[in-house]
């Protein structure tokens, strides 16, 4: 069976860089934040670790290898320690103007590694903090992570890198541009945090944001909308997007719970309590756009939201995602019926994109 790999680069990635970029005492040993915890869950997740480090000019007098090789050392055990082993520690030490074959980000360290056929590259990445790592995960042909860091930039730290190879996340970014509103959307059915919304109606915002917390994934929208003219545009064009970009991120839907209600059996219309109000949401990721809504409001807005764009806010939703749902509301207070629906359709979307497996729910063979 094939593993995966991942290639790390050692200082700046497995411990921290010094000022004068050599790690020769024990004093100035210190691990990048995160490290361990994530590589044991990369561990887990069938991973093997290489460490393909540069070390300029090592044995020479400038960086003999008896300082080197004391902390190197003591890193290699605390790693062992905590139950991360190593399959091979690859080490160039020329310096930069030699232009070896075998400095990253040249591949001569990987000779090898090319010819085993045992590893998974579909799966495989590299972690360095330096652009030269990300050229040499470019030449190997494997997806690159570089660690964020004031010298060198990046927008990675290791937890963010472990979710995105142990757990493999179902993500989708959607950029929609029309003569009315520019919106992206972000989303990580995998990963709860906070919703970050900016609509520019506050109302709306704090309702989407029920959608990301109450589901149990991440989300975040920008839009910026006409809203010169009226809410209609940027209310619309916002569900639109979301629709969009849920579908994507869920793909061939295999492995879904498909069904959800915001009660806890699935198919079963469970009401969901805001004081006086009462919502209910079942839905199916069918594929097939359908929305029944049963229910009225009294007052025209809440907050600088219309009334008349709650029903529409879900229609759109189910247009893009593909998404079959049922809605109904009643109460006194409009406020209460109208965060009611999107709590309720919340907790919905969250036990119907829930993993549950591999099979496709569904006899047809396609969603």
């Amino acid at each position: 069976m094939s593993r995966p790999i991942l290639f790390v680069d050692r200082d700046g990635t497995l411990i921290e860089e010094p000022a004068d970029f050599q790690i020769d005492s024990f004093a100035k040993l210190r691990f990048v934040e995160g490290v361990i915890p994530a590589m044991l869950k990369l561990r887990d997740a069938g991973y093997e670790f290489v460490i393909v480090s540069n070390q300029d000019g090592l044995g020479t007098d400038a960086y003999p290898r008896d300082t080197f090789q004391g902390p190197h050392d003591l890193m290699m055990h605390v790693f062992e320690s905590q139950g991360i082993g190593f399959r091979d520690v690859l080490i160039d030490e020329s310096f930069p103007h030699e232009n070896a074959p075998t400095r990253k980000p040249q591949l001569g360290l990987m000779t090898p590694y090319l010819k085993d056929r045992s590893i998974d590259w579909s799966r495989s990445a590299m972690v360095g903090d330096r652009p030269t790592d990300v050229q040499f995960a470019d030449n190997l042909g494997i997806r690159a992570f570089q660690l964020r860091t004031p010298q060198f930039g990046g927008e990675w730290d290791w937890t963010g890198i472990a979710h995105a190879l142990a757990d493999a996340p179902r993500t989708a970014r959607v950029e929609r541009r029309t003569n009315e509103t520019t919106i992206t959307v972000e989303v990580d059915l995998d990963r709860a945090a906070t919703p970050l919304i900016r609509t520019g109606l506050g109302f709306y915002d704090h309702m989407l944001e029920q959608i990301g917390k109450h589901g149990g994934f991440a989300l975040s929208l920008d839009c910026v909308g006409d809203l010169h003219i009226d809410e209609h545009h940027t209310v619309e064009d916002s569900a639109l997007a979301l629709g969009q970009a849920l579908r994507e991120a869920l793909g061939d839907k295999r492995g879904i719970g498909r069904y959800g209600s915001d009660g806890p059996a699935p198919g079963v219309t469970f009401t969901l309590p805001m004081d006086e109000a009462i919502a209910s949401a079942a839905l199916d990721f069918s594929g097939r756009p359908y929305f029944v809504f049963d229910g009225d409001f009294r007052r025209e807005r809440v907050g600088d939201l219309p009334t008349e764009l709650v029903p529409h806010v879900f229609r759109s939703l189910c247009e893009t995602a593909g998404l079959n749902l049922h809605l109904t509301v009643r109460g006194e207070n409009d406020h209460h019926k109208v965060e009611a629906c999107f709590k309720a359709v919340a907790r919905a979307l969250r036990q119907a994109i829930a993993r549950e497996g591999r099979e496709l729910p569904s006899t047809k063979g396609v969603l």
